[in-house]
């Protein structure tokens, strides 16, 4: 079964950096579009970031564009979410997501294969 474990949130001060990560298992990593994915209290699940299998394309959400950067390892079966220059409105739970589509199905959101159980990033002002 596969399983995607994100890592890496914590509670950081505005102006902060973090690096997420999610580990992955089942082979998921060699052809799988993958994506992060964020959800704040009360508000609904956003697209944050999408890279291609080949790590060819990345895609962002216009919020976090020259903030964040997506990269993958496949031969560590990871992908990553360096995040720079927070600000308190990215406080939020992060997801890590694989779809067998494309970076335009991880952007769409509505074609995801497997989820993470999320990582808490809380940005303090």
């Amino acid at each position: 079964q596969v399983q995607l474990v994100e890592s890496g949130g914590r509670l950081v001060q505005a102006g902060g950096s973090l690096r997420l990560s999610c580990a992955g298992s089942g082979g998921v990593f060699l052809t799988y579009a993958m994506g992060w994915f964020r959800q704040a209290p009360g508000k609904e699940r956003e697209f944050v970031a999408a890279i291609s299998w080949g790590s060819t394309t990345t895609r962002y959400a216009d919020s976090v564009k020259g903030r964040f950067t997506i990269s993958r390892d496949n031969a560590k079966n990871s992908v990553y979410l360096q995040m720079n220059s927070l600000k308190p409105e990215d406080t939020a739970v992060y997801y890590c997501a694989a779809t067998r589509g494309s970076t335009s199905t991880v952007v769409a959101g509505s074609g995801m294969d497997y989820w993470g159980k999320g990582t808490l990033v809380t940005v303090s002002s």
